[in-house]
């Protein structure tokens, strides 16, 4: 088991994560959280209500008692956990295949651990937990509403009169993960006429991969096209993330959607927090609006860390957030919410389509790549690949997570993923051919050091 990656902990069920791992990891995240009383959730992962249960018991047996949420998304779990002041065990892995599954902590603010706080989970782990006597054992409950309620607080979080006035069609593709569950009532209270696909709640992913990518989303797109919708959104397993499809059926690439939040929201002297991989589409709406952008190593978890610290240093952070449709508006809450963003990007669509609400950011084409690894030798001589490409280069190369290559006018990064066993190539330029050769240049060469492994 990989403990607490880029976002929590995730591996295949019955290889890399098995029910006790998650009773160890609940014991380990009881002690850190030292409280009495802890909500657990999951998605929709066939193997979500086993590991709930492991959780469950792993929380008792220190003494906890257990409020058990259902499925919900990751978000309803976190409005849940700062409405009770509790904190939170998230059962999911968010946008990976569904024989793999996960866990994420939840604070009692319903905010996911920064860093630190992750690292003295881990130190736990390494202990022994203490167990309570039979008699101490935590008791569990269920929970009702947890869905209703974060319905609720999005809705009043968001423009709801602009949004309803601009009499929308959406069509959503939840990707049979937790968001089935909420997305498709939220948006119609909301004033939009829903459409929906694959949005029946199925842990085997039967309409699509919940990761919500150009190629996993033909589904809705042609959904799009035959409704007249105004806009398609696409969630991962959790929801937390938002993808979206513009009035003609076009894949709009998240860097844009970004790009395009952070324009409506961002003023001088604000900071907007991103990962390394990070588009020229914000780098330019951040220098044009005289603000700060602030670098951190790709997930969730660092992109939390960096928010809290600058607004504890006394900056404004109003957006934050990766281009994989992952994003942070911390003046609601610090947490990523496919629901919110979905509802904050229609806001943009008062007076214009989406096609022209991103056309101001769609100078740069985007490649990216994933490439597999068996093992841990295969996984080094990829990464001395990498290494070898960045020292033969003469781009200024960026290593706060994996090796940027930046050309000026494109750039290339290279990093072995947090949560699962491949190494992620991204490319951008301006031209779809530049950035294809420079993602091929830099895979060719990780593929071969692979293949020089194997043989």
């Amino acid at each position: 088991m990989e403990v607490f990656g880029s976002s929590g902990i995730r591996g295949v069920v019955g290889e890399e994560l098995v029910p006790a791992d998650a009773v160890r990891v609940a014991q380990a995240a009881a002690d850190v959280f030292d409280t009495g009383r802890v909500a657990v959730a999951r998605d929709t992962r066939r193997t979500g209500g086993m590991l709930v249960n492991a959780v469950a018991s792993g929380l008792a047996s220190v003494g906890c008692d257990v409020d058990r949420a259902g499925v919900v998304p990751t978000p309803g779990l976190q409005v849940y956990c700062s409405h009770e002041t509790v904190p939170g065990v998230m059962v999911t892995a968010s946008h990976n295949p569904p024989e793999f599954n996960g866990i994420k902590l939840v604070g009692p603010d319903g905010v996911e651990l920064t860093s630190d706080t992750l690292d003295r989970v881990e130190t736990a782990l390494d202990g022994e937990p203490e167990l309570v006597a039979w008699d101490e054992t935590g008791r569990s409950q269920r929970v009702d509403g947890v869905c209703r309620e974060y319905r609720a607080a999005v809705r009043s979080a968001v423009d709801r009169s602009t949004i309803a006035g601009a009499g929308l069609t959406v069509a959503l593709d939840p990707g049979h993960g937790a968001g089935a569950l909420t997305s498709p009532d939220l948006l119609a209270g909301l004033g939009c006429t829903v459409k929906t696909v694959n949005a029946q709640p199925d842990g085997q992913f039967p309409g699509r991969d919940p990761e919500p990518v150009a190629e996993t989303l033909g589904d809705l797109r042609s959904l799009v096209r035959v409704s007249g919708a105004d806009l398609g959104v696409a969630h991962d397993g959790d929801a937390d993330r938002a993808m979206f499809v513009d009035e003609t059926g076009a894949h709009i690439e998240g860097a844009a959607v970004l790009a395009a939040l952070a324009a409506a929201d961002l003023d001088p002297g604000e900071t907007v927090v991103s990962a390394v991989n990070v588009s020229q589409r914000l780098v330019d709406v951040v220098r044009e609006a005289g603000a700060t952008l602030e670098l951190t190593p790709i997930g969730s978890t660092h992109i939390i860390t960096a928010i809290r610290d600058l607004q504890a240093a006394g900056e404004t952070v109003p957006v934050a957030g990766e281009s994989n449709g992952g994003i942070f508006f911390p003046g609601y809450r610090i947490a990523r919410d496919g629901a919110y963003t979905a509802a904050r990007f229609l806001e943009l669509l008062a007076d214009r389509p989406a096609s022209e609400v991103v056309a101001p950011y769609s100078d740069y084409d985007n490649v990216r790549r994933n490439i597999r690894y068996r093992d841990e030798t295969e996984r080094t001589a990829m990464l001395e690949a990498i290494e070898a490409v960045a020292a033969e280069s003469n781009a200024a190369v960026d290593t706060t997570d994996g090796y940027r290559l930046d050309y000026g006018d494109a750039w290339v990064l290279a990093r072995p993923s947090g949560t699962e066993p491949v190494v992620r190539v991204y490319a951008e330029a301006r031209g779809h051919e530049r950035a294809l050769t420079l993602a091929d240049r830099m895979i060719d060469r990780v593929e071969a050091a692979r293949t020089g492994v194997r043989s």
